[in-house]
């Protein structure tokens, strides 16, 4: 008797052992039951099925999976070849799912690698090259996104995001796009130094007219200013004279000799000259 407790004690404990299992939180499990599927658990704990061989269990990943697709080269609108390399984030949403039509992810990623590839290649269809590489990426790479996720929903995978990771042009053809690219850059600069020559010429002789009649203008006021202030000297110096002429004389006689008399001047007067008198005599 106790040399069977002993054979079935050790089988029971295996027994029970393969019957409770923990599902992690990273893991969702589909439990099989002679090779068919009779239930899915998606939250993390304790669990108990029936022992092997009447079921068993199928891990999944429920964990954000990516998945970096090989450089395939695509076409642009603009006729242009592009080496694109992308990469896809995943996850399995359906293990049920997943299990009935893929089963595995090398599979999964074969499937998901046809469809990411059908949609990058015809939404980048669509656009020009200079679109891909600089301007509207983001809004590419979302439209490729959810096509690829309502792709991909009937395997039960959701792709998360698509993204390109570098864009490169085939090797045969990067020196003539290069060369194209240059020229085109250097017409550019061409156009906007024409422009700006324009521009500059039109400023100059803007300022060159500002100048010449803001000179003209100061001209006219200073000619206007000057001819009031030989007005005013003229009335000064006729009320001056008006007032008293001789001294206004003698005044005028002053300024006339000073202006022919200098210490190097030699005069020879009459005596009855008036400059000699004024000299001689201070009157």
């Amino acid at each position: 008797m106790k040399r069977l407790l002993a054979l079935i004690l050790p089988v029971l404990g295996l027994v029970g052992l393969s019957s409770i299992f923990i599902v992690d939180e990273t893991q969702q499990v589909v439990i099989l039951q002679l090779g068919k599927p009779v239930r899915t658990i998606t939250e993390p704990g304790f669990n108990a099925k029936l022992p092997f061989p009447f079921q068993e269990r199928i891990v999944f990943d429920d964990r954000l999976l990516e998945y970096d697709s090989p450089p395939e080269e695509i076409l642009s609108k603009d006729k242009k070849s592009l080496i694109v390399d992308n990469y896809v984030r995943w996850k399995i949403v359906d293990p049920l799912q997943f299990l009935k039509t893929v089963q595995a992810i090398p599979t999964a990623k074969s499937r998901m690698d046809d469809i990411v590839y059908s949609e990058l290649r015809r939404e980048l269809g669509t656009h020009d090259m200079v679109e891909i590489i600089t301007q509207n990426r983001e809004e590419i790479m979302d439209v490729v996104t959810k096509a690829s996720n309502k792709a991909t929903l009937s395997y039960g995978i959701s792709v998360i995001d698509v993204r390109i990771r570098r864009v490169d042009l085939p090797s045969e053809n990067e020196e003539s796009i290069y060369a194209r690219m240059e020229a085109e850059r250097k017409r550019q600069a061409n156009k906007f130094r024409s422009e700006g020559s324009e521009e500059a010429q039109k400023i100059r002789a803007a300022t060159d007219r500002d100048k010449t009649i803001i000179l003209a203008d100061a001209y006219k006021e200073a000619e206007k200013i000057r001819g009031e202030g030989d007005a005013k000297a003229v009335q000064v110096y006729a009320r001056s004279y008006s007032s008293d002429p001789k001294f206004y004389e003698f005044v005028r006689t002053l300024d006339a000799y000073k202006k022919v008399v200098d210490d190097k001047t030699t005069l020879v007067l009459p005596s009855d000259s008036k400059l000699f008198k004024l000299l001689i005599e201070g009157k």
